[in-house]
Order: structure tokens, then C-alpha cells, then sequence
């Protein structure tokens, strides 16, 4: 076996695959069907050659990618899995470390230690605050919020984590009515349900209406968790944290933030203003795999409470071995003890971009977004129907005509965008009405990506139009 040969193989098809992205058409080629069709066989009965399979694999799997690391894929907020951290990740799949402790892997538990700390002092919060390395958004907040229930319910004097929740004061949930979808599945697993939340009322840009969670605050009774956003899944909106979080403070509320794309704003003076005021909440998720740009999957649950936190997680077995003082086991802040070294893609994505170059990756989608916005604006029948707070458009088609209309032209200028190829855009509902939505979060997209999107954009929608009128 030449495993020297073999690594060098694979990392010739990656790199051939990643140098080629840009030029290729902005979709995959095959869909699940004919890709399920392509690698459907029988059980083999015999092994075949290591080069063999991988060219295999590579045959086979490539027209069904979607070219998530271009920089003209708006789809959904995914970041471009940038090459630092890709060589990195590559190492930790080579290197083989189970990140389930400090002694099972000294090095994967000390680069998250240092990482942790870096991440608290770019996104400016308390640090006290310990951080979990899990695999996105959607563990981090079930992480955080796992958290939150033991210490609101400890302060009523019952042991959660001892106990469960048989018997258990019931708390009082509140979150806002345009809350990621995600959120609501965290709180499904932990227990809360997610319809027995209370829902607060939103403005037009999904923030939580400071009226509404007023009144939402004075009817709640303790112990109670307040979920607030950073980034809107359609806006890109923030909600108001230097007047919420004050607020639900002095009802005595634990206070999360869902902030899986919207909390890098921090890490930004020009963006910041956006999320003012979201380090005084008690915990917060975020996703690497967005604007870091780390591969998936890379997620992170940050507790103010390093306590609470571990009280949660903590996973113990005779078996495992004893912490020291002032030793850091990676297992006790996420809900995993066998798991991928996240730290290695996320330490060396830090190192590499540094403060400076996270700042300019967040300014410069942020810019690309507005920079698409005004180009789409002008165009007689696009309407962008968010103010660009960050990174998020919402474009809908066929502005000034009847409601029926303006949904079919939407959904055909999607589709077709799709089909040509020329960049990737999803569709949604927002307030009732199809739109499109662009999500810029990849490191390559720069105003001259931005031009080219915008004008693909423009293109295809009065084709569209033509088609229609005939």
C-alpha cells in the first residue's frame, strides 16, 4: 500500500475539483435519482484496489455536488469551506485523533483551548465564557439552551441534569415568531416543545417587537428563557439587544442568542452596530462553516456560565480519565465523547486570516450583498424587500403587478436561474409572497462576483418576462 501515493491521488482530485468550481455551471448535473441510480450496486463481495475506488468515488460522485464553494452560490448561508481549513481538516482525517478528551488526544484538546480563547476575543464576548466544538447551529443552541434549562430550573431549586424533568417547575419560553426553524427543533429535543413556546410578535425585518416582548415578559412567569437573533435567515436582521436583553434581565430570564451566521458581525467595527449589545445575553451559537469559512462540520456553543455549561455535558465513566485543575476536557462542553477534532480547521482558519482578515471576510459579503441590492434595484420590476443589514437579499419579481403574477414570475426566474447555471439562488416565503433569496457568505465573492451575479440576475429575469408577455 503507497499511502504517500494514495493522500497525493486524493488531493489531486480535490484540487482539480476546487479549481474548476467557478467555471462550471452553478448546480449539479445529476440529480438524486440518477445519483442514487450511480452508485446503486450490491454488497461487494470482494475488495477492490484503493485507487481504484477513489477514482470510482470521484466518478460517481461529482455530477451530483452542488458548487457550494463557489462564489456565486446564494442558496442557503454556507460559507466557502476555504482552502486553509480544508488542509487542515485533511490533517485531522489523516491524523485520526478522537477529541473525546484531553488524554485520548492532548493536542486536538489544547488547539481547542486556544481557539476557544480566540473566538471570544474576535466576537468581543465575556471571556469568562467557556466554548463546545460541535457540528453547527443546531447543536449549539440544543447545547446552550441544555445549559440554560439546568441553571433556570437550579435557581427553583431542582436538579435537572439528576432529575429530569418529571415534576419539574415548568418554564417559560420566549421566542420570536421568525426564529430560525432549527431553534425550534433544539427546544423539541430538550423537552420544551416547539409549540408550547410563546411566540413574539416581529416587524417587518423579523426583529422582535420591543412592545410585544414587553407584554410577552410581564404574562411569562420564572423560571423563563428568552431566545433572541442574531441574523434573520431571510433580513439578515438583528434584533435590538441593547434594549431586549436589559429587559429580560430584570425578569430574571436566561438570555440565548441564536446567532448561527449573524453573531460575526461582532467581529466587525463597521457591522458591528448591528449586533450591539449581544454580550450581555448568557449564551450564544454560532456555526464555523458560515463565515469562518472552516469545512463542515464546524459549530460553537459559548456559555457565559462555564458551570452550567459543563453541568449539562458532562459525560462521566470510570474508564475516562481525571481532569487536572486548570486542565480543559473538550468533552465536558458538547453533548459528544467519540468525536471529529473540530479545533484543528478552526485554529488554523484564526491563524491564518487573523483579526484583520475575519473582519474583511464579513465586510466584504456584507458589501457584495448591498453592492447586488442596488444593481437589482434599478431594474424596472425587481424589488428588494429588505433593508441589507448583512448579508441576506430578498428579491421578488414582477413588482407592481398582481400578487399571482409576481409568485409565478418568482418562481420562474428561480428556476430559471437554476437550470442556466450561471450562480445558485433559492427560493422562500416571506410575509405570504414568493421570493428569491441570496445568502453571500462565501470568501470569494467580491464586488466583481457581485457584478456578475447581479447582472446574471437581471438577464435571466427579462427573458422570463418575454417568455410571459408571449
Amino acid at each position: 500500500m503507497d499511502i504517500r501515493a494514495l493522500f497525493s491521488r486524493a488531493a489531486g482530485h480535490a484540487a482539480g475539483f476546487r479549481e474548476t468550481v467557478d467555471e462550471r455551471p452553478q448546480r449539479p448535473s445529476r440529480d438524486y435519482a440518477g445519483s442514487l441510480s450511480a452508485f446503486e450496486e450490491d454488497l461487494p463481495l470482494h475488495g477492490a484496489r484503493m485507487e481504484q475506488v477513489l477514482d470510482e468515488l470521484v466518478a460517481k460522485a461529482e455530477p451530483g455536488l452542488h458548487m457550494t464553494t463557489s462564489p456565486r452560490f446564494f442558496a442557503w448561508v454556507m460559507g466557502g469551506s476555504h482552502p486553509m481549513g480544508v488542509a487542515a481538516d485533511m490533517l485531522t482525517s489523516a491524523w485520526g485523533q478522537n477529541a473525546g478528551n484531553h488524554a485520548a488526544a492532548p493536542s486536538a484538546a489544547a488547539v481547542e483551548a486556544v481557539a476557544a480563547r480566540w473566538l471570544l476575543e474576535l466576537l468581543h464576548l465575556p471571556p469568562e465564557s467557556s466554548v463546545g466544538f460541535v457540528t453547527g447551529a443546531t447543536v449549539a443552541n440544543f447545547t446552550c439552551l441544555a445549559a440554560a434549562r439546568g441553571a433556570v430550573l437550579r435557581e427553583k431549586g431542582w436538579d435537572a441534569d439528576a432529575r429530569g424533568l418529571f415534576g419539574a417547575p415548568p418554564i417559560s419560553v420566549l421566542i420570536g415568531d421568525d426564529a430560525h426553524t432549527t431553534v425550534f427543533s433544539a427546544l423539541q429535543f430538550l423537552g420544551f416543545g416547539h409549540d408550547r413556546v410563546v411566540r413574539v410578535e416581529t416587524d417587518r425585518a423579523g426583529r422582535i417587537s420591543r412592545d410585544g416582548f414587553a407584554r410577552a415578559l410581564a404574562s411569562a412567569e420564572a423560571p423563563m428563557i428568552v431566545i433572541l437573533q442574531a441574523g434573520q435567515i431571510n433580513t439578515g436582521a438583528c434584533d435590538d439587544f441593547a434594549t431586549l436583553v436589559p429587559l429580560a434581565k430584570r425578569s430574571g430570564a436566561w438570555v440565548h442568542v441564536d446567532g448561527a451566521f449573524g453573531l460575526w458581525a461582532q467581529a466587525s467595527p463597521r457591522m458591528g452596530r448591528q449586533t450591539a449589545g449581544v454580550e450581555l445575553a448568557d449564551s450564544w451559537a454560532t456555526d464555523g462553516h458560515k463565515w469562518l469559512q472552516t469545512p463542515y462540520d464546524s459549530g460553537y456553543a459559548i456559555v457565559r456560565d462555564e458551570v452550567a455549561h459543563r453541568r449539562a455535558m458532562t459525560i462521566v465513566a470510570s474508564y475516562l480519565p481525571p481532569v487536572s485543575q486548570g486542565e480543559r476536557d473538550p468533552s465536558h462542553y458538547v453533548p459528544e465523547l467519540s468525536r471529529r477534532a473540530r479545533g484543528f480547521a478552526t485554529w488554523a482558519m484564526l491563524k491564518h486570516l487573523g483579526q484583520d482578515g475575519v473582519i474583511a471576510l464579513v465586510d466584504q459579503a456584507c458589501s457584495a450583498a448591498t453592492l447586488i441590492a442596488e444593481r437589482l434595484v434599478r431594474e424596472p420590476g425587481i424589488a428588494v424587500l429588505n433593508e441589507v443589514a448583512l448579508n441576506q437579499v430578498i428579491i421578488r419579481f414582477g413588482a407592481g403587478t398582481e400578487k399571482s403574477v409576481a409568485d409565478a414570475l418568482t418562481q420562474q426566474t428561480i428556476r430559471a436561474l437554476q437550470e442556466e447555471g450561471a450562480l445558485f439562488a433559492g427560493g422562500a416565503i416571506w410575509r405570504g409572497d414568493q421570493i428569491m433569496r441570496l445568502s453571500v457568505s462565501n470568501f470569494q465573492t467580491d464586488p466583481g462576483q457581485a457584478e456578475r451575479a447581479a447582472l446574471a440576475i437581471i438577464e435571466t429575469y427579462r427573458t422570463v418576462c418575454s417568455r410571459h408577455a408571449m
